[in-house]
């Protein structure tokens, strides 16, 4: 296979334009790869929220061990 094809398959994974692989192929619609890009969005910003309230749990505990 050649580098070009891979790097070409990743490129279009990345960008979220490659459906599934197999003979039922067909490629996304603008609907699909909206949804698709909405749910990595939401996952993405799932995770920040979860390491900002785990920030502030922390920085909250470590003000009142200070306040002692």
């Amino acid at each position: 296979m050649a580098s070009s094809t891979l790097s070409n398959w990743v490129k279009a994974y990345k960008a979220g334009k490659l459906g599934e692989v197999g003979k039922n192929y067909r490629p996304l619609t603008e609907l699909e790869m909206e949804l698709r890009n909405a749910k990595k969005e939401l996952a993405e910003v799932r995770m920040e929220r979860d390491i900002l309230k785990n920030a502030a749990a922390y920085f909250a505990k470590e003000s009142q061990r200070g306040a002692r």
